[in-house]
């Protein structure tokens, strides 16, 4: 079993902002289950000035709203939730 960590690089704007394709390489998943979860409403706060925008501190709040599971049976419970702690 190999312990290897991959880094990887998002760019981002002086503001904090990412666009779909780097906020996906952040968060860890593909830019359409980001795009899924956008539409869902299920997904990080973003802003659509034209094009859609992450801000760093709201996917850095939606990774921390989603809290750290024990179980794959926990994954359907709701953001924001104790249920299934």
């Amino acid at each position: 079993m190999s312990s290897d960590v991959r880094q990887v690089l998002v760019q981002m704007f002086p503001d904090g902002r990412m666009d779909t394709a780097n906020a996906s390489r952040y968060l860890g998943c593909s830019p359409k289950t980001l795009a899924h979860l956008r539409c869902s409403g299920k997904g990080p706060s973003f802003v659509k000035p034209g094009r859609v925008f992450y801000y760093k501190t709201d996917l850095d709040t939606y990774i921390n709203q989603r809290g750290r599971l024990r179980s794959t049976s926990q994954t359907t419970r709701s953001v924001g939730t104790d249920e299934g702690r």
